[in-house]
């Protein structure tokens, strides 16, 4: 590194430096059982049909009227309260960052329950916010009086809560969501309800948002059309009361989701009956994983799940992801995450096939 290129670093910020990239390793020839992707890929007849439709799209344009044509879609495939508006992202990443972007005000705080998503973390230091992280209990529930207390002391800008959580697939208790979301709006607070496992949960904070809509004023819901079965198309939305989408969305690059990434989203939900289908059948195998692994020897502890992901607890949590690498199986090892998850792995939820050969992999590598 010559003098030139150590001053031009000084340019940068402090804490954009002090923060690690996010880095996708290379999972060829493993089965990937790390990011909580959908196994099912579409039908042929369907694949042809969505490239043809593509392959007559205007590339050399940019995108244009399009997304509006998405947005009423996505808002009716959610069912949005009345009188909300919809911002799109790429990925639900990119919604994260604009948020906080648009909160980033000397002394803002960032509040989310730990262990949680990365990114809140994540995207808090690269904009020079404050991160607070407020510990689950021992069964990574809320511990509401630990909330409670922050959001007094804290005031923050901004409370994340994951519904259902992510890594560890816990969707909390509603009457003790509902009481944190009432104490953000007594400090003036915005509450962005994460729901990009919403496919998989039992219930979903949207309807306390058409119910209550004067109680809901400060949320906004943040949804993901990843985990419906689009991992690769990276388009995510949120919904909320239009003055604050209208803000965040002030922030978004006019052109951050392609012509591409919207006539794909357009087409899935045109058949969101076969994405249902999948949906369910993965809540089905995540019922018999879970049985399976509560039986497994070795297995000291299996939490419920309201994703499409399993947390459960090892005897050693490295010697067993390093095992089952070997036999070309990668799942998540949270261990370093936060010390409440020692000797923790985390498993996607996948295809019967692909959940019996992660099955055979663990047991071999215990």
């Amino acid at each position: 590194m010559n003098d030139f290129t150590s001053s031009a670093l000084e340019r940068i910020r402090p804490e954009v430096r002090a923060t690690h990239a996010y880095v996708v390793h290379d999972a060829t020839g493993y089965l990937k059982m790390d990011a909580m992707e959908n196994p099912f890929g579409l039908p042929p007849a369907l694949q042809a049909a969505l490239g043809r439709r593509l392959g007559a799209l205007e590339l050399n344009r940019y995108p244009g009227t399009r997304q509006n044509d998405l947005k009423a879609a996505l808002a009716a495939h959610a069912g949005a309260p009345e009188g909300s508006a919809l911002i799109l992202g790429n990925g639900s990443d990119e919604l994260i960052g604009l948020v906080q972007l648009a909160c980033a005000q000397p002394g803002a705080v960032v509040l989310a329950p730990v262990p949680g998503f990365v990114m809140y973390a994540m995207c808090a230091q690269q904009h020079g916010l404050q991160f607070v992280g407020v510990e689950l209990d021992g069964e990574f529930q809320l511990r509401e009086q630990a909330m409670l207390a922050a959001i007094a002391r804290h005031r923050p800008a901004i409370t994340f809560l994951a519904y259902p959580n992510n890594p560890t697939a816990t969707l909390w208790d509603e009457a003790v969501v509902q009481t944190i979301v009432d104490a953000a709006a007594a400090v003036g607070g915005i509450v962005v309800m994460d729901e990009a496992y919403q496919p998989f949960a039992s219930r979903s904070w949207i309807t306390r948002m058409r119910d209550e809509p004067a109680r809901s004023g400060h949320v906004l819901l943040m949804r993901t059309l990843s985990k419906f079965g689009l991992a690769g198309v990276r388009l995510g939305y949120m919904i909320g009361p239009a003055a604050l989408v209208h803000e965040v969305d002030k922030l978004r690059p006019p052109y951050n989701v392609s012509v591409l990434n919207c006539e794909a989203a357009l087409f899935a939900l045109e058949h969101a009956e076969l994405f249902a289908a999948q949906a369910a059948e993965l809540r089905a195998a995540r019922t018999e994983l879970l049985t399976l692994l509560r039986a497994m020897p070795g297995v000291q502890k299996v939490w419920d799940s309201q994703a499409n992901m399993v947390l459960l607890r090892v005897a050693d949590a490295a010697r067993t992801f390093e095992g089952m690498k070997a036999r070309k199986v990668l799942v998540k090892n949270v261990s370093t995450m936060h010390s409440s998850l020692a000797n923790c792995l985390r498993l996607t939820v996948g295809s019967s096939a692909e959940n019996t050969q992660m099955l055979a992999a663990l047991q071999a590598s215990l």
